[in-house]
């Protein structure tokens, strides 16, 4: 097995823990009331988190590591840029969740008071970005088939 194809193997095996791990946050948020749905939350972040940081590490490593169709082909693919705008959009979609439970951990760590207001936006975003991951996955195809090249 060549290196080539382990980090493809991990930049797609993502896709399911990410789907997953998202799906699984948004749920948690919805019914989110408490302190006591907080570790759902958390645990399934967690995941969230895990995913993105292996897709930018696959993908850098894919796009400028020379392991597969080279730099020029994935700059020069518009199917390329456009799910790296798309993957841009989520993570503009996702900077105010990903503070925001930031700070809930800490005051959850703290013992402090945590307004749980905002957790169903927090759960409708990560609905649009499961959605926004969807179309990622068009263009990821359409991109490894030479379309729009």
């Amino acid at each position: 097995m060549s290196l080539s194809f382990v980090i493809a193997y991990l930049h797609i095996l993502t896709l399911g823990i990410g789907f997953y791990a998202i799906w699984t946050r948004a749920s948690a948020l919805k019914k989110l009331k408490d302190n006591a749905g907080l570790s759902e939350v958390f645990k399934a972040d967690n995941f969230w988190g895990l995913a993105a940081l292996s897709w930018i590490i696959t993908g850098l490593w894919r796009v400028f590591g020379g392991l597969e169709k080279g730099t020029d082909y994935y700059l020069h693919s518009t199917a390329f840029i456009i799910k790296m705008g798309l993957f841009l959009l989520v993570f503009i979609l996702e900077l105010k969740p990903m503070i925001t439970l930031i700070q809930w951990r800490i005051k959850n760590k703290k013992g402090h008071p945590i307004d749980f207001a905002q957790a169903r936006l927090f759960a409708l975003l990560s609905h649009i970005e499961l959605g926004l991951l969807s179309i990622i996955l068009l263009f990821a195809i359409a991109m490894a088939r030479g379309v729009w090249y």
